[in-house]
C-alpha cells in the first residue's frame, strides 16, 4: 500500500453517536470512511465497490449482521471484516469469525483499541494478497501445458499472459525440444481467439516447392498434381491461429509473400489471381539465432522486423534446475498410468544422474528417457540401472555409494559426559547447528566433484537453496574479515 493512498473502510452501525465516536477515533489515520446504518446500505455499499475492511456491527434494524458477514464471504474478495459486539456476547464473535471475520472488538472499547485491531487486519490482509500474488503469478508450479516453476519459467509464464490478448505477432526462440509449440498453444488458449483454430505448420517438414500452396492454398492445374483446388492454413486458421515453427527455414522467395500477408492480411493462391482476406494472428518459431540468419542472408531482415514484434525466449532445460525433477516425475506418472506399471517416484541415485545431465534434447529428451524407462521396467522406484544407456554413464558424475551415504549421514555428535559439563566447556565441543549445516553442505558438493545440482538432489533439497545459502556465507565471511 503505498503512503499516499488511503485504506477505504465501510463502517456499518445504526446507532449515530457511536458511528461519530468511531469516526473521531480515526480521524488521524489514512483511512476513507463510509458510513451506512442498515444492512441494506452495507449490501448496496459492496455492490459499488470493495473496501480493504469492514467494521460490522452484528445487531442491526434490518437483518442479522451475520447475514452479511456469508455475503461478503461469498465474493470470495479477502475483505477484513472487523465485528463489533457488545461486551457479554464473545461467543457470537467467535461463531463470526468461523464465518470468515478477520477479528472482533468488543463495546466499549478506546480509540487506540480501534486504531489497533483495524491497522492489523488490513496489514494481514495485504500480506494474504501479497502470499496470493506470489502463489498464482510468481511461483506457479505450471502453467498452460507447461511443467516447472524455475524463475526463467515464471518470467516466460507472465509474457504469455500479458501477450495473448493482443494481436501483435509472437516470435519464439529456443532450443529443439524447449516447447515452442507448447508456448504457441498456450497464448492461443489464454487469448480472446481460444475457441478459433490453431493451425500449426512445420517449415523445416515440407519441401520448398510445396511450402506456398500449404500456407496459401492452390487452384486446380496450378501446377502437376493439383487435382482439384485446396485450401491453405491461412483460410483454416482465419479468425484463429496461424503458428509458423522453424520459420528461418522458409524458403527466401515465399519469405517476401509470408511478409506482405502479414501485412495486409490478404493473399491469392497458388495459380490463381483472386486477392482474399483473412483475421490471422501469426505466432513463429525458430532454434536457430535468427539475427545470425540475417546477417547471413538466410533471413529477409524486413520480414524479421516485422515479426519480432513479443520476442519470446524459452529456456533450455539445463538452465532450469530442480524443474527437471518436477517435469521428470509428471511424466513418470502419466506414463505409468498409460502402461499399467507401479512408479511412483525416482530414487535419490536415479534423480542425481537426472540432475547431473546436461539434456541437450531438453524436454523432448528427457521425455523421451521417462517413456524408455517406465515401458522396458517395472517397480514403484526408479534405480540407475532402469535409465537408458546414455544416462547410465552419467553415473560417474555422482559419487559412489559409499561417498553418498557418508554425505547423507551426519556425524556423530559428541561424547555424552560422565558429568553435568558447565556450559563453557559443552560450548567447546558442541558446535553452532549452522556451522554443522554449512560443513554438511560443503561436504557433500565436494563429494558430489563440486556439482551442486547433483550435491542438492542428494540432500534432497532445491539446488537454489544451496546457491541461497552460499552466498549468504559469503557474505557473513566478508563482515567478519572486514571486522
Amino acid at each position: 500500500m503505498s503512503r499516499t493512498a488511503k485504506s477505504q473502510i465501510l463502517l456499518v452501525e445504526d446507532t449515530p453517536t457511536l458511528a461519530r465516536s468511531y469516526i473521531q477515533f480515526l480521524r488521524d489515520e489514512p483511512y476513507d470512511i463510509r458510513h451506512v446504518e442498515t444492512g441494506a446500505e452495507a449490501l448496496a455499499e459492496l455492490e459499488k465497490g470493495r473496501p480493504d475492511a469492514i467494521l460490522l456491527d452484528l445487531r442491526l434494524p434490518d437483518m442479522d449482521g451475520m447475514e452479511i458477514l456469508r455475503h461478503i464471504g461469498s465474493l470470495d474478495e479477502g475483505i477484513g471484516v472487523i465485528v463489533i459486539t457488545a461486551h457479554g456476547s464473545v461467543q457470537t464473535a467467535v461463531t463470526a469469525m468461523r464465518l470468515g471475520a478477520a477479528d472482533f472488538i468488543v463495546k466499549p472499547f478506546t480509540a487506540d483499541r480501534l486504531k489497533v485491531t483495524l491497522r492489523n487486519v488490513l496489514e494481514t490482509t495485504k500480506l494474504k494478497e501479497i502470499v496470493e500474488t506470489y502463489r498464482t503469478e510468481i511461483d506457479r508450479g505450471g502453467f498452460e501445458g507447461f511443467v516447472g516453476s524455475a524463475l526463467c519459467m515464471q518470467a516466460v509464464y507472465r509474457i504469455i499472459e500479458a501477450a495473448a490478448s493482443s494481436k501483435a505477432t509472437v516470435f519464439i526462440t529456443g532450443e529443439s525440444g524447449t516447447g515452442k509449440e507448447v508456448c504457441a498453444e498456450a497464448i492461443k488458449n489464454r487469448s480472446p481467439r481460444r475457441d478459433k483454430p490453431f493451425i500449426a505448420i512445420n517449415c523445416a517438414a515440407i519441401p520448398h516447392d510445396l511450402m506456398e500452396s500449404e500456407i496459401f492454398g492452390h487452384v486446380k492445374g496450378a501446377f502437376t498434381g493439383a487435382l482439384g483446388e485446396r485450401e491453405g492454413a491461412a483460410a483454416m486458421a482465419d479468425g484463429g491461429t496461424l503458428f509458423l515453427d522453424e520459420i528461418c527455414e522458409m524458403d527466401l522467395d515465399l519469405q517476401a509473400k509470408l511478409l506482405r500477408f502479414i501485412q495486409t492480411e490478404t493473399y491469392s493462391k497458388v495459380g490463381s489471381s483472386k486477392v482474399e482476406k483473412v483475421d490471422v494472428r501469426v505466432i513463429c518459431a525458430t532454434n536457430k539465432e535468427p539475427m545470425a540468419e540475417v546477417k547471413a542472408g538466410r533471413f529477409r531482415e524486413d520480414l524479421y522486423y516485422r515479426l519480432h514484434v513479443i520476442p519470446m525466449h524459452l529456456p533450455p532445460l539445463r538452465e532450469r534446475d530442480d524443474d527437471i525433477l518436477r517435469i521428470a516425475e509428471t511424466f513418470l506418472r502419466r506414463y505409468a498410468e498409460q502402461e499399467g506399471k507401479s512408479f511412483r517416484a525416482f530414487g535419490p541415485a536415479a534423480a542425481a544422474i537426472l540432475m547431473a545431465h546436461e539434456w541437450p534434447g531438453n524436454v523432448r529428451e528427457l521425455q523421451n528417457a521417462v517413456h524408455n524407462i517406465v515401458v522396458l521396467n517395472d517397480a514403484e522406484t526408479v534405480t540407475p540401472e532402469m535409465l537408458p544407456a546414455n544416462l547410465q554413464k552419467v553415473e560417474a558424475l555422482a559419487p559412489p555409494p559409499a561417498a553418498a551415504a557418508s554425505a547423507a549421514e551426519p556425524e556423530a555428535g559428541p561424547p555424552r559426559p560422565e558429568r553435568r559439563a558447565d556450559v563453557q566447556s559443552l560450548s567447546e565441543e558442541i558446535r553452532p547447528l549452522a556451522a554443522v549445516e554449512r560443513d554438511y553442505i560443503e561436504n557433500a558438493i565436494e563429494r558430489c566433484g563440486g556439482n551442486i545440482r547433483t550435491a542438492a538432489a542428494l540432500l534432497g533439497i532445491a539446488p537454489q537453496t544451496i546457491y541461497r545459502k552460499r552466498a549468504a556465507w559469503e557474505e557473513e565471511d566478508a563482515a567478519t574479515a572486514a571486522e
